[in-house]
């Protein structure tokens, strides 16, 4: 069966486009305009891989991921990893010979700058990434929040010390506004930077962002949210748009301020905005590995979303350098994080 197709990194974009907008597990994340954001990126280089069926032409599968490179220079090697997210994408019946075969071409391609590869799924995938026998599977959860039902029912499922820190942050003066006008990009950014330097996690560079609101915000597929205290912005969310669903993306916030309660406001004026504009599913973006402590798993869970456990494929392209590169690392970011010092 194998032989009626061919995997190539080449397809017709109107293709490309139809394939993910009409699959039914189709996602923002598989889309060609993802892979254009993420070729503007500093450090992120993208992958894209098609099945395409033989005789007819027809495109049968997409597999889109990226190549992040935490650090730059000599230590690239020691910080890069493969990201598939929510796919690949094949058509029913297709999975036993496709998946195989766009995986092998795509991790090919990724060793050769990756230390590891990881598949997010957005959905359960027994029926179709059983077939990779290179991988195997991780736990990890996940909270979807179904927003076709009013705003009044969607309050009612918060729970309540949450409802509390939502009028408290408006008691304080805090508001929410859309982020309309490229300048703003680096105030949102500085915020998300603070929030993650915190935590000790990297943040993509600000390319992606400014990408992200040229090709994204002006098609409506993505929103940047900043929360407000007077003149001060104290806040910030980003949010993608596909197909009826909302995926929260980045979050920060200024440390200084969390007792206005900015990141709760913010997540319920987004739900509300989502259930008001004909979104169906607001998908929260992961709540870490099931039998791992993870701060904002029990902030999320306080919304009343459905927990899931999609999991994840991990397949390590090198045990030995991925040993030496995860020492090496976790050295580099002793040295060099604020806790460090």
């Amino acid at each position: 069966m194998t032989e009626e197709y061919l995997v190539t990194d080449s397809v017709d974009d109107s293709k490309w486009d139809e394939f993910a907008l009409h699959h039914p597990r189709g996602n923002i994340f598989q889309t060609r305009l993802m892979y254009t954001v993420c070729r503007q990126t500093k450090r992120w280089f993208p992958i894209k891989l098609f099945a395409v069926n033989r005789q007819t032409g027809d495109l049968c599968g997409v597999a889109s991921g990226v190549v992040v490179s935490e650090l730059g220079g000599l230590l690239s090697s020691l910080s890069s990893h493969s990201i598939i997210q929510g796919g690949p994408l094949v058509l029913a019946g297709t999975e036993s010979s496709l998946m195989p075969m766009l995986m092998s071409e795509y991790d090919r391609l990724a060793r050769k700058r990756a230390l590891y590869s990881e598949i997010r799924n957005m959905w359960h995938t027994d029926d179709s990434l059983q077939h990779l026998k290179a991988y195997h599977h991780e736990g990890h959860l996940n909270f979807l929040i179904n927003l076709d039902r009013s705003e009044d029912q969607l309050w009612k499922l918060i729970h309540s010390g949450r409802r509390k820190n939502i009028n408290r942050a408006h008691e304080r003066g805090l508001s929410v506004e859309e982020v309309s006008n490229r300048s703003l990009i680096p105030v949102f950014y500085d915020l998300l930077k603070e929030t993650y330097r915190e935590a000790g996690i990297p943040l993509a560079d600000i390319s992606l962002f400014e990408a992200v609101f040229e090709t994204f915000c002006s098609k409506n597929l993505a929103k940047y949210f900043l929360a407000k205290q007077g003149d001060r912005y104290v806040g910030a969310r980003a949010v993608l748009l596909y197909n009826g669903r909302m995926y929260d993306w980045w979050a920060g916030a200024d440390r200084q301020y969390l007792h206005h309660y900015p990141n709760d406001i913010l997540v319920w004026h987004i739900l509300k905005w989502g259930a008001n504009n004909g979104y169906r599913i607001f998908d929260f973006g992961g709540a870490g590995k099931p039998d791992v402590e993870y701060g904002p798993r029990e902030f999320k869970r306080r919304f009343g979303g459905d927990l899931v456990n999609f999991g994840r494929e991990v397949r390590v392209f090198s045990p030995l350098r991925m040993s030496i590169a995860r020492d090496g690392l976790n050295a580099y970011r002793r040295i060099h994080s604020p806790r460090g010092r």
